[in-house]
This record gives structure tokens, C-alpha cells and sequence, in this order.
């Protein structure tokens, strides 16, 4: 009878356990194009939010984390692994992510984020139409702003030099937008393709080489994660730097205004608990940015020939009066 009792308690164990290792987590693939630090900043905003929302990665969540590091062609495998892994929800961080994620599946609940521009992809023009399992946040950046920020600042200015990236869409989605709004306040665009990054400088070089006023690259994936030798080529030329994305101006930009990307990575991630709670994402509106973030480096203007007014200083989010790099090291 104990020995018969005895395997009955150890059937009983044996059997609670695999019910215990059968438990799935809810799991979520969250991928990127490359460590720029726009990426870097959402993923970790995105985090965040899980977080928050008590969800723990390896308690009630299981998150797998991937960077294509750069190459769209690995983002595209990375997101048909995600598919063959079934996980449960798909977070693509910038324009070729959401490509990547929208050509693997119809079926898996899909969140983008840092996406320029949706409707380049068939989304956010109307539900009923596009994709149903997919919702998030377009990223925008304030072009027209930023333009007329220049004007302000540097009113002698008529020449902008930008850099672009013609294989990324978002890229030359941005140009476009940068040459309406030149057009709209009598400025002239002077833009070099970059091709990689190793070509940035060289491009950066041309483009000084065209007599331009200012310096303003386009903010895309490319030159994001190569700003800081772009922010060291404009400080040891004298050319006036201004940024998309606020924390440049500690590598070298006299201005930098744009969204909180930690912010908009938070916005991302409780749009993804939405989802784990049961919301479909159809039904969950498309989101974008409104407020803009001003960062102003006084060293980096200095150098630069930039003057900025007591107006301007007033209304900056952030100031910094020094560079990340010794000065020392740029002479």
C-alpha cells in the first residue's frame, strides 16, 4: 500500500511539473535597424514601460531583442525568425524593421515605432484598408521647425547643406520635406547622398566643397548612428551644425531640436501592454509626437561663428556649455 502511495505522490509531482514547463510566456520580439542612438533610446524607453506595467522578461514576459546592425536584409530574416519562433507580439523600431516585419507576416500582432513616415507603407491612411495587425507611432521629425530655426539663428544663411541616405525611404521622405520648407522661406538646399556609413565624411567634404552657410543633415537611421564624426567634421571646419534629434547637441551640434525618443519609445511600449492585454491593433489609432525639445550648445556655437539670442536661450530644454570630446582633440 506505501509503495503504491508513494508512486501515485511521484505521478502526481512529475505530472505538475510538466504542467508547469508547459506554461508559454506571452513573447515579443523587438528588433532594430542599427545602435544609433535614436535606436538605443526607444528600445530602452520601450523597456521601460513593460516594466512599469509589471511585466519582467523571464517572469511573465519572454522578450527577444535582435539589431540588424544596419543591414535590411537581416532585418528581414530577423523578423521571419520571430514568425518560426511564434512569438506573440512583433516591436519593429525604425522603417526597414516595419518592411521587414510587414513582408513575414499578416497574422502576428505588429507595434512600429521611429517610422518617418507610415503612409509610405500603406498605413494610416485608413484602417479599413491597410494592415490589421498593425499599430504604432510615426516618429515625423519637425522639419519646417527646425528650418525656421535656422533662419532665426543664422538670418545671413541661404545655402543648407544636408546629407541624405537614398536607400532608406524615410530618408528621402525627409528631404522632400526639407526642400518644401527651404522653398517656403527663400532657402536653398544643397544635398550629397551618403551611401554608407563609411561615406559620410567624404559626402560632409563635398558638401563644404559647395560653398554652403549651414550644416543640417537629414536625421535617418545612416547618418544617426554616424553623427559624432559628422558633429567633429563641422566643429574643426567653423560650419554651423544643426540636429534632428536633441541630444546631438553634445557631439557637436550648436542646435538640435526633435522628439524625446525615450519618451516615444515609453508611448510604444504601453501600446504593446495594450495588446498583451487582449486590444486588437486595428482598433488601437496610429500615434505621433507633438512636442518638440530644443538643446542648445553654447562651446559648439562658439566655435562655430553661431550667436544665439537671449530669446532663443529662454525657451531651450537643455544647454550645455562644453563638448563631449576635449576641444584639444578637434584642433
Amino acid at each position: 500500500m506505501f509503495k503504491r502511495l508513494a508512486i501515485l505522490t511521484i505521478s502526481c509531482f512529475a505530472f505538475l511539473c510538466c504542467q508547469k514547463q508547459a506554461v508559454r510566456l506571452f513573447t515579443i520580439g523587438l528588433f532594430q535597424i542599427n545602435d544609433a542612438p535614436t535606436m538605443n533610446e526607444t528600445r530602452q524607453g520601450i523597456l521601460q514601460a513593460l516594466a512599469d506595467s509589471g511585466l519582467r522578461d523571464g517572469l511573465n514576459i519572454r522578450i527577444i531583442v535582435r539589431n540588424a546592425m544596419g543591414d535590411p536584409a537581416e532585418a528581414q530574416r530577423i523578423a521571419r525568425e520571430f514568425v518560426a519562433q511564434r512569438t506573440d507580439l512583433i516591436i519593429a523600431l525604425s522603417t526597414p524593421c516595419l518592411q521587414a516585419a510587414l513582408m513575414a507576416t499578416d497574422r502576428i500582432p505588429i507595434v512600429f515605432t521611429s517610422v518617418a513616415n507610415p503612409h509610405l507603407l500603406g498605413l494610416g491612411r485608413g484602417r479599413e484598408t491597410g494592415p490589421r495587425n498593425v499599430t504604432g507611432i510615426a516618429s515625423t521629425g519637425p522639419v519646417k521647425q527646425i528650418l525656421a530655426f535656422v533662419h532665426e539663428t543664422c538670418p545671413e544663411a541661404r545655402r543648407i547643406g544636408t546629407l541624405w541616405t537614398p536607400s532608406e525611404l524615410n530618408s528621402e521622405y525627409y528631404l522632400e520635406l526639407l526642400r518644401q520648407g527651404a522653398e517656403e522661406i527663400g532657402l536653398e538646399i544643397v544635398a550629397e547622398p551618403v551611401g554608407g556609413e563609411n561615406e559620410v565624411l567624404t559626402s560632409a567634404q563635398m558638401l563644404l566643397n559647395k560653398k554652403i552657410d549651414v550644416l543640417c543633415p537629414i536625421s535617418d537611421n545612416t547618418l544617426n548612428a554616424s553623427f559624432e564624426s559628422i558633429g567633429r567634421f563641422a566643429l574643426e571646419n567653423g560650419i554651423p551644425l544643426f540636429a534632428g534629434y536633441p541630444p546631438f547637441a553634445r557631439l557637436g551640434a550648436c542646435a538640435a531640436l526633435g522628439w524625446d525618443f525615450s519618451e516615444m519609445g515609453y508611448q510604444t511600449g504601453r501600446i504593446a501592454v495594450r495588446i498583451k492585454n487582449g486590444e486588437e491593433p486595428a482598433k488601437i489609432p496610429l500615434q505621433s509626437m507633438s512636442r518638440i525639445r530644443l538643446y542648445l550648445n553654447l562651446a559648439a556655437a562658439e566655435k562655430q561663428g553661431v550667436r544665439f539670442s537671449s530669446r532663443v536661450i529662454g525657451r531651450a530644454d537643455q544647454i550645455f556649455d562644453r563638448l563631449s570630446l576635449p576641444v584639444s582633440e578637434m584642433e
